[in-house]
C-alpha cells in the first residue's frame, strides 16, 4: 500500500499522465500545517509531498530522512527541511545530505532552516538557559529546549523531538559542500537560526534572489 501511494504521490518524470506542477519535499513535516509554509512555496505550481518518521502526523511517506529509498532518484523539485537536520545523530547527517541530493533533479535545491548553535551559545554564556525567547506552536521556547529538544514534549513521551547535533553557519555550509551539493549559501537569521540554500549542478542562480527574503 505504501508503494502504490508513493507511486501516486511522486510520479515517474516522463510518465504521460505526470502533473505539471512542481514537487517540493517536505521533510520531517510533523502535522499538515500549510499555512506554515514558506510563501515561496505557497505559490500557485508548488505540490508538496510530506515526508516524516512518525505515522500519527499522517505523512504522505512515513521515512526517517536519513533513508529515502521509496523516494525515486532525480524525482523532486526542491526539498524543504525545518528544524529537523538537529534531531539526527552527527553521523547520520551526511546520510541525509546524501539522499536529499539523490532525490533531487539536476536542476533542483534543498532550503532549510535550523536552530544557530552560536546565537543560543551566547544566551547560555549570559546564564539565561531557561529565558523563554518565543511562543512556538508546541508552546514557549527556551534555550535549553533549542539545545537538547523542547523538553514538554520529550515529557510527554515524544522522543522525535530530541535533539542530537548542531550547527554553526560554517558548520552547516561545510556539511552541506561535502555532500557536494553545487553550491551553497548560509544565513544567520533573525530568531536564532541558520538559514541555508543548496543547489544542483544545473540550478538556475536566480534562485538566490527568490529566496532572499525568506532566509533574511
Amino acid at each position: 500500500m505504501m508503494q502504490k501511494a508513493l507511486e501516486a504521490t511522486v510520479p515517474e518524470a516522463d510518465s504521460p499522465v505526470a502533473p505539471a506542477m512542481r514537487i517540493f519535499l517536505h521533510v520531517g513535516c510533523g502535522e499538515e500545517r500549510p499555512e506554515r509554509l514558506p510563501k515561496f512555496f505557497r505559490k500557485e505550481g508548488w505540490r508538496e509531498v510530506r515526508v516524516d518518521i512518525d505515522p500519527k502526523v499522517k505523512p504522505d511517506i512515513v521515512a526517517n530522512i536519513t533513508d529515502l529509498q521509496k523516494i525515486r532518484s532525480g524525482s523532486v523539485d526542491a526539498i524543504w527541511s525545518s528544524h529537523n537536520i538537529e534531531h539526527l545523530h552527527a553521523f547520520e547527517v551526511p546520510l541525509a545530505f546524501d539522499d536529499f541530493r539523490r532525490v533531487l533533479k539536476d536542476d533542483g535545491f534543498l532550503m532549510m532552516t535550523l536552530p544557530d548553535l552560536r546565537a543560543i551559545a551566547r544566551h547560555i554564556i549570559a546564564d539565561n538557559v531557561n529565558e523563554v525567547l518565543y511562543q512556538s506552536q508546541v508552546g514557549p521556547i527556551r534555550p535549553l529546549d533549542m539545545l537538547f529538544g523542547h523538553q514538554p514534549s520529550l515529557e510527554r513521551g515524544n522522543h522525535f523531538m530530541a535533539h542530537r547535533t548542531g550547527f554553526t553557519s560554517t558548520t552547516l555550509g561545510q556539511a552541506l559542500l561535502e555532500a557536494e551539493f553545487a553550491e551553497v549559501r548560509v544565513h544567520e537569521g533573525g530568531r536564532w537560526d541558520l538559514w541555508a540554500i543548496a543547489t544542483m549542478p544545473q540550478t538556475s542562480p536566480e534562485i538566490f534572489n527568490e529566496m532572499a527574503e525568506i532566509t533574511r
